[in-house]
């Protein structure tokens, strides 16, 4: 099966127009933008102005949380208040679990998000996994008693339906037959599409979402090889659930999201912060406006394999092992300061890159510790450095004189000269300097080329930016890399800026890519939602908290969620979680294993503290 039209290439793929209120989405028109509120959909006038500054930031659909018929009934009067200020930007219903709150919902808004997991199914109870042949149809005979009646009012009304599955709440069905992996996703939505297929309700987006990028983007890809096989071609909202916030939701946001639209997959996107939601805009802006750019590259030629890599599950490419790089182990971080950083100090909270690539310069006082790399005519074989030599000088590399070799190739320079050389030098290092600006095209034929040629040297992926603005900087060198890792290529990361960038947030930038893609743990991970109508406490207080308690403790995985929605479920991956019940009130979770209910909020972060302790995994700050 193949998900995209070229793998080397940009190139859209082609999905059916659906109509949505005044905004059509897929088909020719561009990638669309949009945000969740986070005030109680009863609240009115609350819910009409974050709708208009969600609008007024450049959102073009705006969706809301429908817990109940009340909130679906009170759509109506957002709605007509919206449109009495001269705004008509198209409204979505996000429901959960009663079918009877999208019937309602579908009367007043041009979008109505359904979750798969649990639309008809009960919450999630993690303990029923057997499931007969008989009691699986049954399964399947209340979706379509539901589903199709919802279907028929949408088809009366013209309203849109949004598919919309999580990884966090499969329901029980599809987990018996499944488990928790890509295809039980992509099945939960096939059962759904083939309904509306049946039915022919064309008017359908869908979306695959997981806090996880690995499984975001490989699941999505399956998605859209499953659907051309059906011939289907049903347009793509993209995201990535509980992103969190600061540079990570931003970092994590673009590795999953970028990764697809560098692919031509996607037909709108959200990012999903735990932040104001109009600050997702701006960010969601700069994605698509930096893959954009793909549209107008240079052609890549390539004559090679494409069964280089496995676009649905994670598989690491086999690589030579030099010391501390490639192998099993995990990708090193190389800080580039050849252009930049005249002052050369680290931020005691970041933490410090495996080499230092200098170039010309001298070995600097502050750096002794760190491992350098020089340009091979700079180099005098002093301890704890190594040389770079170029692709034309890699006939005079020298023998025995350095434990670590780098050669610097760019893809024009890969020539069968370099080919047989690599060949029959496993244990050179390979520094891929991209820069087409199809970035990932590039790096595949670099990839394809290697793998045709069974060529296993460690390779370090670098790339230049001329970005000051560090929120884009941020932006592009996810996209441009992370993709990479999330294919299990790159034994390690290098990010240069020529802008005004501090050298302690090129060293944070590159670990972060590296966590979000799952390829080097380096800090706490918070797996945090942006927060909706369903979140009863202050989320990002409360993320703020957490986060000054426990960031020392840099292997775990902490979920921080608004609610039981999604919570257990995207907390899957966690280590500990720390979910809304009630109003102010906090259930604390190990694994999925729910540890103590309706904690005060008050109390909830020492508790967390107390949980993580209980359990050995605590550690005092240094």
């Amino acid at each position: 099966m193949n998900y995209c039209l070229d793998l080397f290439n940009y190139s859209r793929r082609h999905s059916d127009e659906v109509a949505i209120g005044n905004v059509p989405l897929g088909g020719k028109n561009p990638v669309r933008l949009q945000s969740m509120t986070n005030t109680s959909t009863l609240d009115t006038q609350g819910s009409v102005n974050q709708c208009i500054e969600i609008a007024n930031a450049g959102g073009e659909y705006v969706r809301l949380t429908t817990q109940g018929v009340r909130e679906a009934e009170n759509l109506q009067n957002i709605k007509a208040a919206l449109e009495g200020k001269n705004v008509f930007v198209p409204l979505v219903a996000d429901v959960h679990f009663n079918p009877k709150v999208a019937d309602v919902a579908a009367l007043y808004v041009e979008k109505v998000r359904i979750n798969p997991g649990n639309y008809v199914d009960s919450v999630k109870t993690f303990k029923k996994f057997e499931y007969t042949d008989a009691e699986y149809v049954l399964e399947i005979n209340k979706i379509r008693a539901k589903f199709i009646p919802f279907i028929d009012i949408c088809k009366k009304n013209k309203t849109a339906i949004r598919i919309g599955v999580n990884h966090g709440s499969l329901s029980d069905r599809i987990m018996s037959r499944y488990g928790d992996t890509p295809e039980g996703m992509v099945f939960s939505c096939m059962e759904f599409l083939r309904i509306c297929v049946e039915q022919n309700f064309q008017n359908v987006v869908i979306s695959i979402k997981a806090s996880n990028t690995l499984v975001m983007v490989h699941t999505v890809r399956l998605l859209v090889a499953t659907m051309d096989k059906e011939n289907m071609h049903f347009p793509l909202h993209l995201g990535v659930t509980e992103a969190g916030d600061g540079e990570d939701g931003r970092v994590k946001s673009a590795v999953g999201i970028g990764s697809l639209l560098s692919d031509g997959i996607g037909d709108t996107i959200r990012v999903s912060l735990s932040e104001n939601p109009q600050n997702e805009i701006p960010v969601a802006r700069k994605i698509v406006d930096f893959i954009e750019r793909r549209k107008h590259a240079e052609k890549i030629k390539y004559a090679f394999s494409t069964d280089f890599f496995h676009p649905y599950n994670f598989q690491k490419r086999e690589s030579i092992t030099v010391q501390n790089i490639g192998g099993g182990q995990s990708p090193v971080v190389i800080l580039d300061i050849t252009k930049s950083f005249k002052q050369c100090c680290f931020d005691n909270k970041s933490p410090l890159p495996d080499f230092v690539y200098s170039g010309k310069k001298n070995v600097e006082p502050g750096l002794k510790n760190i491992p350098q790399i020089l340009d091979s005519e700079n180099w005098k074989a002093e301890e704890n450095t190594y040389p770079m030599f170029s692709a034309q000088t890699f006939s005079v590399i020298p023998k025995n004189k350095a434990s670590i070799i780098f050669l610097k190739l760019k893809y024009a320079e890969i020539t069968d000269d370099i080919i047989h050389f690599l060949e029959r030098t496993p244990s050179v290092v390979v520094y891929l300097e991209l820069e087409h600006i199809n970035t990932l095209g590039e790096g595949r034929a670099v990839f394809a080329s290697f793998y045709t040629r069974k060529v296993k040297n460690s390779v370090i992926l670098a790339r230049k930016f001329t970005d000051s603005d560090i929120e884009l900087l941020q932006i592009k060198a996810s996209i441009d890399l992370g993709v990479f890792f999330l294919d299990g290529f790159g034994d390690g990361i290098s990010i240069e800026s020529r802008g005004n960038v501090q050298m302690s947030e090129i060293i944070a930038l590159s670990f972060s890519i590296l966590q979000a893609t799952r390829a080097r743990m380096s800090k706490t991970e918070y797996i945090s939602c942006p927060s909706c109508g369903r979140t009863l406490f202050d989320i990002q207080a409360a993320i703020a908290k957490i986060k000054l308690e426990t960031g020392h403790l840099k292997k775990l995985k902490i979920g921080i969620m608004g609610c039981i929605v999604n919570g257990p479920g995207e907390m899957a991956d966690a280590d500990y979680g720390y979910v809304g019940a009630g109003k102010g009130t906090i259930s604390l979770y190990k694994k999925q294993t729910c540890m103590e209910r309706n904690i005060p909020e008050s109390d909830a972060v020492e508790k967390l503290i107390q949980l993580i302790k209980d359990n050995g995994d605590w550690q005092e700050k240094e």
